[in-house]
């Protein structure tokens, strides 16, 4: 079971890689374009997908959250 959570961290992790590479100009403009995304970073990113992120965004940000829901039990 353990390596399923650690399989899901890694994705969540790409992907909220890939969606602040994607969303940079829109939602993360004003912080280090050279930042690398760990998983301290993953509210932030889930904040700024949301609130400036619009519907592909908010989608993206549920998507990061799912994860966070199974690994909490």
């Amino acid at each position: 079971m353990e390596a399923t959570a650690q399989t899901d961290r890694e994705r969540r992790l790409e992907l909220a890689r890939k969606a602040f590479k994607d969303f940079y100009a829109q939602c993360f403009w004003s912080s280090d374009p050279d930042l690398v995304v760990e998983e301290q970073h993953l509210p932030f990113i889930i904040s700024n997908l949301r609130l400036h992120g619009g519907h592909k965004g908010f989608r993206l940000a549920a998507e990061l959250c799912r994860g966070e829901i199974s690994n909490a039990k």
